[in-house]
């Protein structure tokens, strides 16, 4: 008995006889949008979204059994989105690699490579062979800037709960591999809890402007309020960096209650300081760093300009010189 059409997993022309169709049937879908010609002689679903977790199911019908999805194509399957932002309307490549010493894939819309994986850092999710979380993040961070890698571990880390230990453990495996100088640094900075990859970019700005590395998020009481979670704070010193991104901070309901909480954190002592989109580079980015240097020459202890060493009460003083 032939599947309803059209199936809801992707499909090749090799399939249509058990479908029950023809390819000149399948033209006509094609035209009509019920189907959609998504990679390299892939068919699938007309509602199905053109994103990389649904292109990386439609190579997964074609790709040899030596090909891997690895970097941000892996990322996307594992459910954590490192794309930049105009990637968003028009996917890039898959990210493909080749094993046990198989050449290059060469097809359209594969970015082909290779790479030695050993086969504990590879798995399967929906039929696609990918490398694993902890795996994918410690490549990302190797290959990509600073802001993309911090915000990769991160997010691995919050979303897979791995572990400190268990990212430092992968280090030898990138030993005097491009960018592992990056990986082994940023590894220590990670954090877990994390809401959103701009929260992570916003924290390592502070460190590398030269600000102590604050908490990810801190919970503090404020009255009226009950226990209230902070990003990147400084809890004893009581300022904080926020960051209001549109997803969660679009409507004029989210938008008051946040400014009534940030209000109520302010009457309890806190500096707050937004950040928004338009502050992540540029003027926006110097205005913001400029607040929190504002907040740290008000809150931080006074740094004395020499060591200052106790004597004991029996020490008999240092004559002064003339």
């Amino acid at each position: 008995m032939a599947e309803t059409f059209p199936p809801d997993r992707p499909f090749t022309t090799a399939d249509l006889p058990d479908l029950g169709i023809t390819r000149s049937q399948l033209r006509a879908h094609l035209r009509s949008g019920a189907v959609r010609h998504l990679l390299f002689g892939v068919y699938v679903p007309g509602s199905w979204p053109d994103d990389p977790t649904a292109r990386a199911r439609a190579a997964a019908v074609v790709l040899p059994e030596h090909c891997v999805l690895v970097d941000r194509s892996a990322a996307s399957v594992h459910g954590i989105d490192v794309l930049d932002y105009a990637e968003l309307d028009v996917p890039p490549d898959l990210e493909v690699v080749s094993v046990g010493g198989a050449n290059p894939t060469r097809r359209n819309g594969v970015l082909g490579g290779k790479r030695d994986l050993r086969p504990d850092e590879i798995m399967t999710v929906d039929g696609v062979r990918l490398t694993t979380p902890i795996r994918t993040a410690c490549d990302i961070a190797c290959l990509r800037g600073r802001w993309r890698a911090i915000g990769t571990l991160d997010a691995f880390r919050t979303r897979f709960g791995l572990s400190l230990m268990q990212l430092c453990d992968m280090l030898p495996r990138f030993a005097k591999r491009r960018g592992v100088t990056q990986l082994r640094e940023l590894i220590p900075l990670s954090r877990t809890g994390v809401d959103s990859q701009p929260e992570s970019w916003i924290r390592i700005d502070m460190y590398d402007e030269g600000f102590p590395m604050p908490e990810a998020q801190v919970w503090a009481w404020v009255p009226g309020w009950g226990l209230v979670k902070i990003e990147n704070a400084y809890e004893h010193l009581r300022i904080a960096v926020e960051y209001d991104g549109e997803d969660d901070h679009s409507s004029e309901e989210d938008r008051e209650r946040d400014e009534a909480r940030r209000e109520a954190l302010r009457q309890a002592g806190w500096i707050i300081i937004v950040v928004r989109r338009d502050g992540l580079t540029g003027e926006g980015r110097d205005r913001w760093l400029a607040e929190l240097a504002a907040a740290f020459a008000e809150r931080a202890p006074y740094q004395a300009p020499k060591r200052y060493y106790a004597r004991s009460p029996m020490s008999r003083p240092r004559p002064r010189r003339r």
